[in-house]
């Protein structure tokens, strides 16, 4: 499709307009951050930046997720557009006027701003729902770090039937200020937690002989952890696995009966994933078997891979150069190893998750040096939330009005 049927005149007004409101929400949510999949005074906000809007409301019993329908015309075609909720555990140290008024709760992932923008598209697409021919769905989601609420909000039915493409923006202060982003195929990593016990027996520290010392037998296996990462999976189709936590012994003259690491591995595709879990399980147990010990192993699954669609990708970057030109977008050469739970909405129907440069004001430029993601000191220049509400706006229009294909 090479032109779009979109009116992006009025969308990136629309993205201007709903600044202000758009920045107010950001910032309530933002003072009262949340962790998990429950999120009473988050989804309160929600609700009330949507009252009074023709949306039908959809909750279900697992999360507080939000699920907001708008019914335009009858083509049948359906849309959904995501924005996450919940905040991470770290104590805030931005200075921000706004900032976390919640000991260990802070929005440092921008989830208070996808929160925003999409409140401010089901605003803009509302005002214009005469002119719209199918249906949009906002999906407003708690538990992205590491709770799963997307697939919970699938679980729950909210989102039936499922939507012909989905669509997903995410913030970056590490990007260009008001830039796109995105590429086809796989766009960020599956990532699943490992927990390895090593039993050995205890003992004088003097007299290794009469016991079996689980350390020396953990370091070994995080060698060879690694030495299978690189000799087993493929360089074209890639791992990274981390041990990230060792707990062993309680003092310095006491060989410890076991030894305790915690990590985790990250692919980008299922069959790397599956190679990497089986591995993890061989590597561990026989290594501690050479050594007279035994290896409990448990891994316990994460998100899988987000793959985004070639044809919503493309989609995404016609409407992003169609709003603010060709400059506003950047096809990314490799995937990230952070992991999304998008990624299940990815599994059902075809669409694209983008970043949205934001980095802050007086960074003179250099955005690579600003504070990232899941920094304590991560801040965000609010304004291009004006250009995350068009793009949503803008996308959903393409999609209804033909875009993917009939």
């Amino acid at each position: 499709m090479d032109t779009l049927a979109i009116d992006a005149d009025a969308w990136t007004a629309a993205g201007d307009e709903g600044l202000h409101d758009a920045i107010e929400l950001r910032r309530a949510i933002h003072r009262e951050p949340e962790l998990g999949l429950h999120l009473p005074k988050t989804t309160e906000k929600v609700l009330k930046a949507l009252e009074g809007l023709p949306l039908e409301i959809r909750q279900g019993p697992s999360t507080t997720g939000v699920l907001a329908i708008l019914r335009g015309g009858g083509n049948g075609r359906t849309v959904l557009l995501r924005g996450d909720m919940d905040a991470l555990p770290l104590t805030e140290d931005t200075g921000l006027d706004f900032s976390s008024g919640i000991a260990g709760a802070m929005h440092a992932c921008g989830h208070d701003t996808h929160v925003a923008m999409l409140a401010g598209a089901a605003r803009a697409l509302c005002a214009r729902k005469d002119k719209l021919p199918g249906t949009v769905m906002f999906m407003f989601q708690p538990g992205e770090e590491g709770h799963h609420g997307a697939r919970f909000m699938l679980d729950d039915g909210l989102i039936d039937p499922l939507p012909d493409a989905a669509f997903a923006l995410h913030i970056s202060p590490n990007m260009p200020t008001g830039t796109f982003a995105s590429r086809s195929g796989a766009l960020l990593a599956s990532s699943d937690s490992i927990r390895i016990k090593v039993f050995g027996a205890g003992g004088h520290a003097s007299m290794p002989h009469d016991a079996i010392d689980p350390i020396p037998v953990a370091c070994e296996i995080v060698t060879a952890l690694q030495s299978f990462i690189t000799r087993r999976v493929s360089v074209f189709d890639p791992a990274v696995l981390t041990i990230a936590h060792i707990d062993a012994g309680t003092t310095y003259n006491i060989i410890p009966e076991y030894a305790l690491m915690r990590g985790t591995f990250r692919t980008l595709s299922e069959r790397s994933r599956e190679l990497v879990r089986a591995g993890v399980r061989q590597v561990a147990e026989h290594v501690a078997a050479a050594h007279g010990c035994r290896a409990e192993v448990e891994i316990e699954l994460g998100f899988p891979v987000t793959v985004n669609s070639s044809a919503a990708v493309k989609l995404a970057e016609q409407t992003a150069k169609a709003l603010y030109g060709d400059s506003a977008w950047h096809t990314m050469e490799n995937p990230m190893m952070g992991a999304e739970d998008f990624s299940y909405v990815l599994q059902k129907a075809p669409g694209a998750m983008a970043f949205l440069g934001a980095a802050p004001v007086g960074v003179g430029g250099d955005y690579r040096a600003c504070c990232a993601l899941h920094s304590n000191r991560m801040t965000l220049d609010e304004q291009v939330m004006a250009r995350g509400i068009a793009m949503h706006c803008g996308f959903a229009e393409a999609v209804l009005t033909g875009g993917l294909g009939a």
